[in-house]
C-alpha cells in the first residue's frame, strides 16, 4: 500500500525541474532523464528527417501526418516526452494551441539509452497501449535496432526487428523505404 505522506507529483513538479533534464509524469511519479547524448539525438534527428519529407510534407511519399520532435503528451494523468511522434492529419487536421498534445499519437518512436531504456519499455510502452498508440518504434543506437510494433487490443505485437543497414518499410510508414544504415553515427 502506498505511504499516505507522499502525493502524485504534479504537472508544476514537473515545471519546477532543470532545463538539462527531459521530465515525464508517469504513474504518479515525477521522471527525469538526461538530455540525449549525441549518438542518441543523432538517430532520432535523421529518422525524424528521413519520415519528415515522406511523411508530413508529402515529398516523395503520401504525405498526410505530422512529425514532430519531443513533443509532449497527455495522456489521462501521464504526461510523456517521446522522441519522436507521428499524428495523422486526418486525426488531427492542425496542430493544438497548447505547448502541449491531448490526443494519442497513431505513432510513437523511443531512442533507447542506458538510462532510458527500463522506463521505455517498462514505463511508458503500457502507458502508450492503454491510450492508443497504434504503433511503436524502439530505435537502439548502440545495438543499431529498429523494434517495430503494433498495438493490438491493449497489447503491443512485434511487427519485426531490423539491424545495421536493413532497409525499413513497416506499419505505419510502409509506402517509403528507409535505409536504416543512415541513422547511426559513424
Amino acid at each position: 500500500m502506498a505511504d499516505p505522506a507522499t502525493r502524485d507529483a504534479t504537472y508544476e513538479d514537473l515545471l519546477q525541474v532543470e532545463d538539462h533534464l527531459v521530465a515525464e509524469l508517469i504513474h504518479g511519479q515525477l521522471v527525469t532523464t538526461p538530455r540525449p547524448a549525441p549518438r542518441h539525438a543523432r538517430a532520432s534527428s535523421l529518422l525524424g528527417v528521413e519520415l519528415g519529407g515522406p511523411y508530413d510534407k508529402g515529398h516523395g511519399g503520401p504525405g498526410g501526418w505530422w512529425i514532430l520532435d519531443e513533443p509532449e503528451v497527455h495522456l489521462g494523468s501521464h504526461v510523456l516526452v517521446p522522441e519522436l511522434a507521428g499524428w495523422r492529419r486526418e486525426r488531427m487536421p492542425g496542430l493544438p494551441e497548447t505547448a502541449w498534445f491531448e490526443l494519442a499519437p497513431d505513432w510513437v518512436c523511443e531512442v533507447l539509452s542506458e538510462s532510458t531504456a527500463r522506463v521505455d519499455r517498462v514505463e511508458k510502452l503500457p502507458v502508450y497501449a492503454a491510450h492508443g498508440v497504434g504503433h511503436v518504434w524502439l530505435v537502439d543506437p548502440v545495438l543499431r535496432t529498429l523494434e517495430a510494433y503494433a498495438n493490438h487490443e491493449g497489447h503491443w505485437l512485434l511487427l519485426n526487428a531490423f539491424e545495421n543497414d536493413d532497409p525499413v518499410a513497416i506499419a505505419p510508414f510502409d509506402a517509403v523505404t528507409i535505409p536504416l544504415g543512415g541513422l547511426w553515427a559513424d
